[in-house]
């Protein structure tokens, strides 16, 4: 496990410093959100089914619209981020929406210093994994906090769009993990006109890896799927091909670019 880089120091202040533009962008529409608008997408939507009732452990949350999503649906949601100002801003909006979420503010590392339920369902989606250097210890922890017949819903982007450059004219990284990617930018997907700068640390992460670690934990796979666009328009010179489905201009349907899990604890 590489951390010789204090990871979780350059990403909390990484992800403070965005929360703002992105709280306040049309991207993540906090309006229509308030307003009612749910947030999942179809594909998690099929995956997670029925689940009014049911304890969710949403991982890596953002400012909670998931989070806050799933318990609209009737689940009993817990919301988990690294960013305190996320986390902030996630407690604000259970406000605005009436809502009855619970918000952790800690390294997803650390969750176990925080919680001791366990929960009919964890959810994580969409850019998550990539900010972790230790995929055998991440699964450990879903499994740690799942009942026995509990399921994992996992949905992120394929790890085949992370090896493209940001204009996907070639490739710039493995497809496997190699070790940190320490990097900068001066943009954030949520808005790209904003003023923001800022440094990260990220991991690679293939399928594979993925799959195993949690077989390894005790999680049974249930369903893998993949998808040859993206729910949002998040990534440089995309094209919509229908509402809400986005793919990269120049190469159509040619590459996967997310790809969903549901494991079991057996």
């Amino acid at each position: 496990m590489e951390e010789t880089v204090d990871y979780i120091e350059i990403n909390k202040a990484s992800w403070n410093n965005r929360t703002e533009v992105h709280f306040d962008s049309e991207f993540y529409d906090n309006e229509g959100f308030i307003k009612g608008k749910s947030s999942l997408n179809e594909i998690e939507l099929k995956l997670l089914g029925e689940i009014k009732g049911k304890s969710v452990l949403h991982l890596q949350c953002h400012f909670g619209q998931d989070t806050i999503s799933l318990s609209r649906l009737g689940a009993k949601a817990t919301g988990v981020d690294l960013s305190d100002k996320a986390i902030q801003k996630a407690k604000e909006l259970n406000s605005l929406t009436n809502s009855d979420c619970k918000f952790i503010c800690c390294n997803v590392y650390d969750i176990p210093h925080f919680l001791e339920e366990e929960f009919d369902i964890v959810y994580t989606s969409y850019g998550v994994i990539g900010w972790l250097p230790d995929l055998n210890k991440w699964a450990s922890l879903i499994s740690q906090f799942l009942k026995p017949g509990g399921k994992l819903v996992f949905v992120e982007f394929h790890p085949v769009v992370w090896m493209f450059d940001d204009d996907f004219q070639k490739v710039h990284y493995n497809y496997l993990k190699s070790g940190p990617i320490r990097e900068s930018e001066s943009v954030t997907y949520a808005d790209r006109e904003a003023a923001i700068n800022q440094e990260f640390v990220t991991w690679n992460h293939g399928i594979g890896e993925v799959v195993n670690n949690l077989i390894e934990q005790g999680l049974e796979i249930k369903g893998l799927d993949e998808f040859d666009y993206s729910p949002y328009n998040c990534f440089n010179h995309t094209t919509e091909f229908e509402p809400n489905k986005f793919r990269i201009k120049h190469m159509g349907n040619k590459i996967p670019m997310v790809y969903a899990i549901v494991a079991e604890k057996k």
